[in-house]
């Protein structure tokens, strides 16, 4: 063989094991032995994952450590950019990896539990979320509205946002629904921002009266504005589909011992007031998910 021709053939190799080389999720005995799990968690996601001077904090973050802590094992975080849909989220991150790095995580968290979702199928028949397991939910998400008092007297139906302005994040479901909901009258009252958080230090600074976002993040906003001028509203969102949800994790399918281990440190968690305080920690309102609600509730 020429000399050129080797060199050729030996870059070649070289660029395969380069592009081709996968990280897989790993069985709950390699993590032990490894003595490290790898948590997939969403990049500059406040307050549940999210880096500042270099250190990693959030709710995600604390729970990750604490199940780590649990099992035994360091934690590493894989930082997380979402992708179009969850979907594509499962598949770059826990059992495929994304095509520029083909690497994975051993747990991913924040992740939606809901029987139906995991049981989706394609046009053809099959299981769209065969490759993954989803368990532990550990806290039920939903819309929540925070609004200037000294703006809005009060928020107890959509209809008022006809007369007055409310941010929301860009391509994100609030978006949508007030831009179309009762046949658009919302749609030039709502203004677009790139987060929660900068829509509403909009509303801080008397550019807009209200922000609708996720209850936990615009509860931890409100904390961070220390003002009794910033409440939380009341009401419904009627013609918005699903009002509340719950939040769980998810492993590869065929690594379900890790899911069975993890589940027992979240059960055990929520059933001692740890979650819930968790959450408290970081300013965000807590909501015991209804697969434990019956169980774990106290009687009123």
């Amino acid at each position: 063989m020429k000399k050129n021709n080797f060199n050729a053939l030996i870059f070649w190799l070289s660029c395969c094991g380069i592009f081709c080389t996968t990280t897989f999720a790993r069985s709950y005995d390699d993590i032990i032995e490894s003595n490290e799990i790898v948590v997939a968690v969403y990049r500059d996601y406040i307050p549940f994952s999210y880096q500042e001077n270099g250190e990693a904090k959030g709710i995600d973050v604390a729970l990750a450590k604490h199940i780590a802590k649990k099992l035994g094992v360091e934690v590493r975080f894989r930082w997380v950019t979402a992708d179009e849909n969850v979907e594509g989220d499962l598949r770059n991150n826990l059992w495929k990896g994304h095509f520029l790095k083909r690497t994975v995580a051993d747990l991913m968290l924040r992740v939606p539990y809901d029987k139906a979702y995991s049981q989706l199928r394609d046009d053809i028949g099959e299981l769209v979320h065969e490759q993954v397991h989803m368990f532990a939910p550990y806290h039920t998400e939903s819309w929540k509205i925070i609004f200037n008092n000294q703006k809005i007297e009060d928020v107890s139906t959509m209809a008022v946002f006809q007369y007055h302005d409310i941010g929301v994040e860009v391509d994100s479901i609030p978006q949508f629904y007030l831009m179309s909901v009762f046949n658009g009258r919302m749609s030039k009252r709502t203004k677009q921002f790139n987060s929660v958080e900068l829509a509403v230090s909009a509303m801080h600074e008397q550019k807009i009266d209200a922000v609708m976002g996720l209850r936990s993040q615009v509860s931890y906003y409100q904390h961070q504005l220390a003002s009794p001028n910033y409440q939380l509203a009341s009401n419904a969102f009627p013609n918005i589909g699903k009002q509340q949800w719950d939040i769980g994790m998810a492993v590869k399918s065929d690594y379900r011992q890790l899911g069975y281990a993890v589940t027992d440190i979240v059960e055990e968690m929520i059933a001692s007031g740890k979650m819930k305080k968790l959450f408290e920690d970081h300013h965000a309102v807590y909501q015991l998910p209804g697969l434990y609600s019956v169980a774990m509730e106290s009687p009123q």
